[in-house]
């Protein structure tokens, strides 16, 4: 390290515990999110009273997150609290282009109302049917970004690696299309590990503990 890093790093003097503004409206995600970053507190806009929306037209999923992240800045920049946002979805090579950064919009016509979860896993299936297991390989992506300030952003892009099943495998943990992809690093589907045991093998959790290093 430089001596103008060390320099840099001593002035970026965070607080040890934190109260990060996650650009989603999703409870489910501020469940696992919180998780991965205990002790921070996760906020989301609805609890600052913040209406927040935001069209995703990235390429990649590192440009949904930092667009949405720029967006939600924009918006709560004057209550001085970091920003952070996220964008995952699952990638199947036999099936490209349709899920990847579409994959909460997979099987939607454009504009039109989304799919519930398992009616997007049952149509999954249905496209893999005749499939066999080489060809059913999947892998979930998750981008973060966390933004300190409007020069200060941390980004971290991890993945995890899988299969999709031939059937939804029903447990107690997960959301999505967690019941339906089998984790190879787990041994099992990403819907039955419990939570602090999914956070081991996600993308999402792998994301997140880059992040925190960086920090």
């Amino acid at each position: 390290m430089e001596s103008g890093d060390v320099e840099l790093s001593a002035q970026m003097d965070y607080p040890q515990i934190m109260r990060i503004l996650l650009a989603s409206s999703n409870e489910h995600k501020r469940h696992e999110i919180s998780q991965l970053f205990s002790p921070h507190e996760i906020l989301l806009p609805k609890d600052l009273g913040i209406d927040f929306d935001c069209e995703e037209n990235g390429e990649t999923f590192l440009d949904n997150a930092m667009i949405k992240a720029n967006a939600l800045f924009d918006v709560a920049k004057h209550m001085n609290i970091p920003v952070m946002a996220d964008d995952s979805g699952l990638i199947v090579p036999a099936l490209p282009s349709l899920l990847g950064v579409r994959t909460a919009r997979f099987g939607s016509e454009d504009g039109g109302p989304l799919l519930s979860a398992h009616e997007k896993n049952q149509l999954l299936l249905k496209m893999l049917k005749d499939k066999p297991d080489s060809e059913r390989t999947a892998f979930f992506v998750c981008a973060i970004v966390l933004m300190m300030d409007k020069y200060t952003v941390y980004c971290a892009v991890e993945h995890a690696d899988g299969h999709i099943l031939h059937e939804e495998v029903q447990g107690n943990g997960g959301f999505g299309y967690d019941p339906v992809f089998y984790c190879n690093a787990a041994g099992c589907s990403m819907a039955t590990l419990p939570d602090g045991q999914k956070n081991l093998y996600s993308h999402r959790g792998k994301a997140a503990r880059s992040i925190l290093r960086l920090i």
